[in-house]
């Protein structure tokens, strides 16, 4: 699994926009579908909420790609 480590200035970063941030998903929509298909992990987990937040020390998983919010 290839890993990534993603820094932010503010509090958290929605799920979707993160997907977006790092080319996980070319697209908003694709974001979307891909979260509501169940294919990405957060912490762990599968998550559904694409509005999910993502605070310094969380975890997504997709498509062999696990990126790190610090």
């Amino acid at each position: 699994m290839k890993a990534e480590t993603i820094h932010i200035d503010s509090e958290y970063i929605r799920l979707q926009d993160l997907l977006k941030l790092t080319g996980l998903a070319a697209t908003g929509g694709m974001a979307k579908v891909v979260i509501q298909n169940g294919e990405v992990r957060v912490n762990g987990e599968v998550c559904t909420m694409r509005g999910k937040k993502l605070r310094a020390g969380d975890t997504a998983e997709y498509d062999g790609t696990a990126v790190t919010v610090e």
